[in-house]
């Protein structure tokens, strides 16, 4: 049974949370979620790496124990020092770690104090006013876990795209192998490249059904088998992800690839246009009275309408339709059009290679430079640089770049923006610099009102050109600290800086909307990889995803530039 990257990256994540919990060795902790980390940023499938005979030692925070335990996942599926952990721990107390705001010390406190084990017994003992008694807690830390564990329990799940691409691609070729499969491709939110995904919605086309839905049942990863029919089909996927399965005629493909991309609000819109001219569009084709009239492909149902082609990633009913009938659309980014990466880290500070090789690994990507941009002092957990330190790497740089054919680095860093809105270093330093990427890394629960002036003020800087990050979310593990991105956007404008958007798959932040508004005042944004090793430049395509669903075109992105362009620019700023 294949073992996916993202099934041992789950391993090892409950692994650490367990001995967290039991307060075990930080480093060993910090080990099994480096290594997790690692997995699921690879881009490329373990076992995949392992038949090109690799190392797993080789990997970024892989030692001689983690990789073993890599090869007895991958060789049975399971894991004997995680079933120890979990004989030793009550089952369902992880859970508790889901629940925002309860690090391991609070569920340690819940668990040896009030003996509560799941998030059920949480919410009554919450309700019934024991949790504020314990040391830590109080009345507001209560009322609150209350309001979270409610949503928590009444959550749907999803899972964020990078691991539903790591189920979805290895499925889709498992059927394209199917004897009379002419097409296969995944729609829903994966096709319009949402951040997370509740379930995957796979069309086929093929002559006859039965062949494809006897092989889809009986895939290696199916956990349970919800339903079978002639048509369509739904499965259970071992980690737990819903997977419904339509086969359909040519003649009606792109009439159900577009039905079933949605999204919901879109598709009404779209019916509604459709009726106003005497036609009806369903997952069948587009009809007038009972003559199907397109459906063939979705260029075929944009026409019947009178509307050019819209892309599935701005198929949200925000403006699209409007912007078609005006022969308005936007010419999307492709990650094609990415010259260059302008965020990324070496060894030097918490990342896994040297910068010569994260500037071969650039070049080899198609790049043109790579601006290495390490983390400051003031993220010490990252071993940030100070400015003695920064100095010597940007001699470094320049003697890199003596010597490196087909790619430029350029000096950065990833500078602290403080509390007060102060930059971490000096600007001695920091002329020296090609650019400065700016972000926020704590205090996330300011107010509205001083988070936005702290951001505000970092980027009145001389030296300030790019802000990483700029909301601070963590997909499922941290929100959005509260700013106001409007005003925001309008001073980058106003300053003349620029704004990113980070790739990394955990991230990808900006949101879309933000994204759009950005465009719409003139400010440029960097798609960036963020990238801590020589693997994570293939995170971009999320990037170029996210983008692409902001409106973005290849004149909106920073780093669509060529070098002598993109100097001038970063010129501007400083």
């Amino acid at each position: 049974m294949p073992v996916h990257n993202n099934d041992i990256a789950i391993i090892f994540n409950e692994i650490a949370d367990l001995l967290e919990i039991e307060s075990a060795n930080p480093f060993r902790i910090r080990a099994y979620r480096n290594a997790a980390r690692t997995l699921q940023g690879m881009g490329q499938e373990v076992s995949v790496y392992l038949k090109q005979e690799k190392a797993l030692t080789d990997l970024p925070g892989i030692g001689k124990d983690l990789a073993a335990k890599i090869q007895e996942i991958l060789d049975t599926g399971h894991c004997q020092s995680l079933e120890k952990l979990r004989k030793a721990t009550p089952a369902g107390l992880t859970d508790l770690l889901h629940i925002p705001g309860l690090g391991p010390k609070r569920v340690h406190a819940l668990y040896h104090e009030l003996d509560i084990h799941t998030p059920e017994q949480l919410l009554r003992a919450a309700k019934d006013g024991r949790v504020h008694t314990l040391p830590g807690f109080g009345i507001k830390t209560e009322q609150s876990i209350i309001a979270d564990i409610e949503a928590h329990i009444q959550q749907k799940q999803r899972i964020k795209l990078v691991t539903a691409a790591q189920y979805a691609e290895p499925l889709v070729a498992y059927l394209e192998k199917v004897h009379g499969v002419d097409r296969v491709i995944v729609a829903g939110s994966y096709r319009r490249r949402k951040e997370t995904v509740g379930d995957l919605d796979i069309l086929v086309s093929a002559a006859k059904s039965d062949k494809v839905m006897d092989a889809f049942v009986h895939y290696d990863e199916v956990h349970e088998v919800l339903s079978k029919g002639t048509t369509r089909s739904t499965i259970i996927l071992r980690n737990g992800l819903q997977v419904d399965l339509r086969v359909v005629s040519k003649q009606s493909f792109g009439a159900a690839l577009y039905y079933f991309t949605g999204s919901k609000a879109h598709n009404i819109a779209v019916r509604r246009r459709a009726q106003q001219r005497k036609l009806k569009i369903n997952e069948y084709g587009v009809y007038k009275g009972d003559k199907q009239i397109a459906g063939a492909t979705e260029e075929s149902v944009f026409e019947s309408i009178g509307l050019p082609y819209i892309p599935p990633e701005l198929r949200e009913n925000t403006g699209e339709i409007e912007a078609a009938e005006k022969h308005q659309l936007p010419k999307l980014v492709e990650l094609k059009d990415l010259r260059g990466d302008l965020h990324a880290h070496s060894k030097a500070t918490d990342g896994h290679n040297s910068i010569k090789e994260m500037a071969e690994a650039a070049r080899a990507f198609g790049f043109e430079y790579l601006a290495i941009t390490e983390h400051s002092r003031h993220l010490t957990v990252a071993h940030g640089l100070d400015e003695k330190r920064l100095r010597k790497q940007i001699e470094e740089i320049d003697r890199l770049n003596a010597e490196l054919q087909g790619i430029t680095l350029l000096k950065g860093i990833e500078l602290d923006i403080l509390e007060d809105g102060q930059l971490d270093l000096p600007d001695a330093v920091l002329a020296k610099l090609d650019l400065v990427v700016g972000a926020v890394h704590s205090k996330f629960h300011l107010s509205r009102a001083k988070q936005t002036e702290r951001i505000l003020r970092a980027m009145d800087h001389p030296h300030f050109t790019l802000l990483a990050h700029p909301s601070g979310r963590l997909l499922e593990t941290r929100d959005a600290y509260d700013v106001d991105m409007s005003r925001i956007i309008r001073h980058a404008r106003q300053r003349g800086c620029y704004l990113e958007l980070n790739a990394q798959p955990d991230r990808l932040d900006l949101l879309d909307t933000y994204c759009h508004m950005a465009k719409d005042e003139g400010v440029l944004i960097s798609v960036d990889s963020d990238a801590h090793s020589i693997n994570d430049f293939r995170n971009l395509e999320y990037g170029i995803g996210q983008a692409r669903r902001g409106w973005l075109e290849k004149a909106d992105v920073l780093n669509t530039r060529s070098l002598s362009q993109l100097r001038k620019l970063l010129k501007q700023t400083m």
